[in-house]
């Protein structure tokens, strides 16, 4: 790009997810380059001592910046509606960078106990070694995490909707509730992703990714990120990664970076199809309940509809009816069996509709009391719904569902 032609203000998100980044090379490229080199070459000793320092911009060894990370960080950014952000190695990264930085020993978090397996493990057992404590509330009761309060606490953590029964809390609230206590507030945003929603215009302080979801969106490469506030990432977040190293590839940001490109048709279209599959997985008899926020009988539907412009994403969950855990395990199993169309694959937001069995994939490493005080029973499926035809789908899933009786 011109450096005399800078982008105008007050673009639509939809551009920005195409044309923010860093300026062309003097190639004029007009694909972004990929910066392939772990260490740049300085000008001069002087130089390169500034820039060591933080007195100069530049780029000097790829576990500080990298022009690809950068390019990707800015399009992120742009499209979450924050200030910067920093890319990771993985979405899981992405959370110990956050906590590593806003947490010591003494520190109290309050954290939905309806978040990813990883997440929960995260809080509840390492990031307890250090003497941080966690108590997990409610997703959708208020109420509750403002009764887990307490002087020290000093985060409070949700992803919405959740992984995988897609709960949605109400940010807003909750932003209200952190900052009304002297805490923070982050969100997980990989579900809706910043087409449906962007957390930060709802009072959040920090947006976490994992682009190794809808963000990249062909399952290619492990990808994280933390869009927040220039001074979080000056004065916390990059200082730390740069001694911890939990660092983006470059490879793996230009791979998102380019993902991003195409991230709004993608999630709308996925989003449309997940609708129509959802409707039809309600009326299946085999089915004992759909979780969907697109769905009217979603507890949170309302919410969903106002904080998600009215777009219920791309995941469904559902049960398989059974006269017992062992009876529902199987006949879940028995669906998965049957796929022939779906991937049975623990990833979500690739084009590609991706099927799985949360209390032995994703939360497998929980308690059987952890996965039920999280609503993850035996048979419980998870659908990231892709780009295929939905009556394919439909037909994929109707080949096991059919014949649960005989489980």
């Amino acid at each position: 790009m011109n450096p005399d032609k800078h982008l105008p203000e007050g673009l639509h998100p939809d551009t920005l997810a195409v044309r923010v980044g860093i300026d062309a090379s003097a190639y004029g490229e007009n694909s972004e380059a990929l910066y392939l080199t772990s260490c740049f070459v300085q000008p001069d000793a002087a130089t390169s001592a500034r820039r060591f320092a933080g007195e100069e911009d530049g780029y000097t060894y790829s576990r500080t910046s990298n022009p690809s990370v950068t390019a990707f960080e800015r399009r992120l950014a742009a499209l979450e509606g924050a200030e910067a952000a920093i890319g990771t190695a993985s979405g899981m990264s992405a959370i110990l960078l956050m906590g590593m930085g806003l947490l010591k020993a003494g520190d109290h978090v309050v954290c939905s106990r309806s978040v990813f397996g990883s997440t929960m493990k995260l809080f509840a057992s390492e990031f307890a070694k250090f003497g941080v404590e966690t108590t997990f509330v409610s997703q959708t009761d208020v109420a509750e995490w403002r009764a887990a309060l307490k002087p020290n606490t000093k985060l409070l953590f949700a992803e919405t909707p959740t992984n995988p029964l897609t709960e949605v809390c109400d940010i807003a609230a909750l932003a209200e509730l952190a900052h009304d206590a002297g805490a923070l507030l982050a969100v997980d945003n990989c579900f809706a992703t910043p087409v449906l929603q962007k957390p930060l215009a709802l009072g959040a302080d920090v947006v976490i990714h994992s682009g190794t979801k809808f963000l990249d969106g062909q399952g290619r490469v492990m990808a994280g990120a933390l869009c927040t506030s220039q001074k979080l990432i000056d004065e916390v977040f990059a200082p730390l990664i740069r001694t911890t190293g939990q660092v983006l590839a470059p490879f793996n940001a230009w791979v998102v970076h380019k993902g991003l490109e195409t991230l709004a048709v993608r999630v709308r279209a996925q989003s449309a199809n997940a609708l129509q599959i959802a409707q039809w997985l309600e009326s299946h008899p085999a089915v004992d309940r759909v979780f969907y926020p697109g769905l009217p009988s979603h507890p949170q539907h309302a919410l969903a509809m106002a904080q998600q412009g009215g777009v219920g994403g791309a995941v469904i969950a559902f049960s398989v009816k059974g006269a017992s855990p062992e009876q529902q395990r199987a006949r879940a199993f028995h669906v998965l069996d049957s796929a022939r169309v779906c991937s049975l694959a623990t990833n979500l937001g690739d084009v590609k509709t991706l099927i799985c069995h949360p209390a032995s994939t994703s939360h497998g490493r929980l308690t059987e009391a952890q996965r039920q005080a999280a609503g993850v029973v035996q048979g419980l499926i998870r659908l990231a719904v892709g780009l295929e035809h939905p009556a394919d789908i439909q037909a994929d899933l109707a080949r096991g569902l059919d014949d649960c009786d005989n489980y």
